[in-house]
């Protein structure tokens, strides 16, 4: 990827205590783009959300966003940095007191002046582009799956975010619903002229809209590419990723102690 990166990640580590989540990640999100981050779970890939974010710092290495340096902002710095943001999380995290509408009017209302007029058209624009302006009184218990996390999604671009993040939004999606979020996700990252991160296991719908792949296992990135270069990857783990084979490098167990030697059996010291 030629273009000027809005957020990159250099030579960063990241640790929980004792235990290396991250190792020596440099990552490059260029503007208008959309990169997915891709690996199996417990891999470290919403951690790169979140130290994107400001949520945590990296224990070694660095993060910036538009040319700042995320561990460096202050207090403010760091909030107004993340106005800047939209995030749409696994499974929506709609407030479920209130209707759709004030579900995305909450960050207008929360981190603009704007008069209230402005404020209903605003939601009403954002609804529409997700092709729910007529829910706008529903509560999130009468939305379906799909439905609620498209109203997620106007409520993350409600501030004309310069980055979106996506937190494995196809989780739990009925085909066609999955098919509407990833349309979604190409087209207002086009029309917002953003960049979009998204950490997701799906390779099916991820690989239709994106225009570059990180693959990351046991926090270290194993291969990146094109949608096409990583699908035609001959590497095991790669391939055995993109398939979704039960066969390869990562295996069924996770490592410890031998079976035999768990039970006790004979021929086994203790």
């Amino acid at each position: 990827m030629t273009s000027s990166p809005l957020v990159e990640l250099a030579d960063v580590e990241f640790s929980y205590a004792a235990r290396p989540i991250l190792k020596g990640i440099n990552m490059r999100f260029p503007k208008g783009k959309v990169v997915a981050i891709m690996g199996g779970s417990g891999c470290g890939k919403t951690t790169i959300l979140r130290l994107i974010g400001g949520q945590i710092k990296a224990t070694r290495g660095r993060v910036t966003v538009a040319g700042e340096s995320v561990d460096a902002l202050s207090h403010a710095d760091l909030y107004a940095m993340r106005r800047r943001m939209g995030m749409l999380f696994q499974f929506g995290a709609l407030f479920t007191d209130l209707t759709v509408f004030e579900n995305v009017a909450f960050p207008l209302r929360e981190h603009t002046k704007l008069p209230e007029s402005v404020v209903r058209d605003l939601v009403l624009m954002k609804l529409h582009a997700v092709g729910l302006r007529g829910a706008a009184a529903l509560k999130p218990s009468e939305l379906s799956g799909g439905m609620a996390r498209r109203v997620a999604l106007a409520r993350a671009i409600s501030l004309d975010p310069m980055l979106m993040m996506y937190d494995e939004p196809f989780t739990g999606l009925d085909p066609i619903s999955l098919g509407i979020i990833a349309n979604l996700i190409r087209r207002l990252n086009d029309a917002l002229g953003a960049t979009s991160v998204l950490v997701t296991h799906d390779v099916e719908a991820s690989f239709k809209i994106v225009d570059y792949v990180y693959l990351v296992a046991a926090g270290v990135i194993v291969a990146e590419g094109t949608p096409d270069e990583i699908r035609d990857s001959s590497e095991p783990l790669v391939k055995q990723f993109v398939r979704g084979e039960a066969d390869g490098p990562v295996g069924f167990h996770y490592p410890g102690t031998s079976y035999p030697e768990d039970f006790g059996l004979p021929g086994v010291p203790k």
